[in-house]
């Protein structure tokens, strides 16, 4: 279900103009099919997932020990993304992995860059429209349309983004897609990123697939 990158780069979504400087690391066609308004089910089925307490034993095991790692090391923690915009302020108090400061509140700026959040970069049309934070998913609301959505997230290897769009696929139906665009902190993000692909290619991606179909034709036959 993974497609090329230049399949959600020709599309014209949002997210192009918002996070130009973001790396496209991965594009699933996601086994969702609906009708045109059927995107709030799919953000819906996507917030109500918990990969740690779901799924196959290796996934739980996986994400737990992610998790584990995060608490005991600092490497994947999540930190609460400031939306305070490029104005932030920062210190002296802490250095990232990638030799920028934290603020004096430990918020991580985006690698390359004073901004904390992508919050910033919105078009007016565009803010206010983010949705409230819900389920167990780490990534917090940016914005949302009626065929797309994204949602940042910030930790001590990467700055992310998950973007969801409902892409037509004409005679009224319309598929799911996730695109993950990533900032990696430094030597040590692109070093975390390189170790874990193969464990989210293998293990990963094909439970949260397993996991999202289940999710959704529940939703959709309801």
């Amino acid at each position: 279900m993974r497609v090329p990158n230049s399949t959600h780069e020709s599309s014209p979504w949002r997210i192009h103009d918002i996070a130009p400087d973001f790396i496209v690391e991965d594009v699933w066609d996601l086994p969702v099919h609906g009708d045109a308004g059927q995107f709030q089910l799919l953000l819906d089925a996507m917030t109500s997932l918990d990969p740690a307490h779901s799924g196959s034993a290796p996934t739980r095991m996986l994400w737990r020990l992610r998790d584990g790692l995060g608490r005991v090391f600092g490497l994947g923690r999540v930190s609460e993304v400031d939306r305070g915009g490029p104005d932030s302020g920062e210190t002296d108090s802490g250095q990232t992995d990638s030799g920028r400061p934290e603020d004096r509140s430990g918020h991580l700026p985006i690698p390359g860059t004073a901004e904390t959040s992508l919050i910033g970069r919105l078009p007016e049309d565009l803010r206010d429209t983010a949705p409230p934070k819900s389920g167990s998913t780490p990534f917090v609301p940016l914005y949302l349309t009626d065929d797309e959505y994204a949602a940042e997230l910030s930790n001590r290897t990467v700055h992310a983004v998950m973007h969801l769009a409902w892409v037509d696929r004409g005679h009224g139906s319309y598929q799911g897609q996730m695109t993950v665009y990533v900032k990696p902190r430094g030597r040590f993000g692109k070093g975390y990123m390189a170790f874990i692909k193969p464990f989210r290619y293998w293990v990963v991606y094909p439970e949260l697939m397993r996991l999202i179909e289940r999710s959704w034709a529940t939703r959709a036959h309801q």
